[in-house]
């Protein structure tokens, strides 16, 4: 027997004076929560209710039980509001995932103008560049790039990271500047080491045609932020996000290369451990995330 229901309806049953009127309210029959009643006095070994044609009347054992219910059942209705309502808002303590260096760029000053926005949430913001398992590690909400692979998370699809290919003016002077993806053979390059296949950039040419090219240097990194400032020394040419290029690109430190060829993208979704009973925080979160990624965000 659930001892809270039978609780509740004896409470129901006291309080509008009726076993009909309470088995209304529970949607059930009265047969049933007559049931309850006699199964709690059974359990109790002691008459709580006088029944009689005009009704029901406590007995002083019944009073005393319908105190003590009607305080139990208050506070579980109060129980069940508090976690409502926290699921419900946007409060708490919001753990996020990221990248390092997409989350040092971009992240960050996302997640401040959130906790501006939202002033009852506190972020945990950790930075993993490997693989992290969101129910493992207690995150609430990662921000990923690529294709997803665990389809038994909760996801939403925020936008693109497309790549640009740069290098210094002083190095294009000196070395020239590369016409087609098959000149980069040629070129010194600096190898991001994070991507898989990184001595091989992919593009299509400006009719559309894939191209691989092979490629070798003498400087590579699992860091974004090396990379570039390789790129800026004069090194060699770079392949990588366009947010990490941008500053530079808009400052002349670095210029792009090929620029008419179609570089690889990838996709950005914010991933929760589950797509069900998402909390009010994540939420929240995701939504303020929403149309942050639009065309030209990498420049903003």
């Amino acid at each position: 027997m659930d001892r809270l229901l039978a609780m509740e309806m004896f409470v129901r049953v006291v309080e509008t004076g009726s076993f009909s009127k309470a088995a209304l309210e529970f949607h059930t029959t009265q047969p049933t929560v007559t049931k309850q009643i006699a199964a709690t006095e059974a359990r109790l070994k002691v008459r709580l209710l006088n029944r009689n044609t005009r009704g029901v009347s406590l007995t002083e054992p019944g009073a005393l039980y319908y105190e003590k219910c009607k305080s139990i059942v208050r506070d579980a209705e109060e129980a069940d509001s508090v976690v409502q309502l926290r699921q419900n808002q946007a409060q708490g303590l919001l753990r996020v995932g990221t990248s390092v260096a997409f989350g040092r760029r971009v992240v960050v000053p996302l997640a401040l103008e959130y906790m501006r926005r939202y002033p009852q949430v506190q972020i945990d913001l950790s930075f993993e560049d490997r693989y992290v398992d969101l129910i493992a590690q207690g995150i609430d909400v990662a921000v990923r790039m690529g294709k997803l692979a665990d389809s038994s998370l909760g996801a939403r699809y925020l936008g693109a990271n497309p790549w640009a290919m740069v290098a210094s003016p002083a190095y294009l002077k000196k070395h020239g500047t590369p016409k087609r993806a098959q000149d980069l053979s040629a070129h010194v390059a600096l190898i991001y080491s994070s991507v898989v296949g990184d001595e091989f950039w992919r593009m299509h040419t400006p009719k559309g045609e894939p191209v691989t090219v092979p490629v070798s240097g003498r400087f590579r990194s699992n860091n974004l932020s090396a990379v570039l400032a390789a790129a800026r020394d004069g090194l060699g040419i770079a392949l990588m996000p366009r947010y990490v290029a941008s500053e530079s690109l808009a400052a002349g430190k670095v210029r792009a290369v090929l620029a008419d060829h179609a570089l690889p993208e990838q996709e950005i979704h914010a991933v929760f451990p589950s797509p069900k009973l998402v909390p009010g925080k994540v939420s929240s979160f995701v939504a303020f995330l929403q149309g942050r990624f639009d065309e030209g965000w990498w420049d903003a």
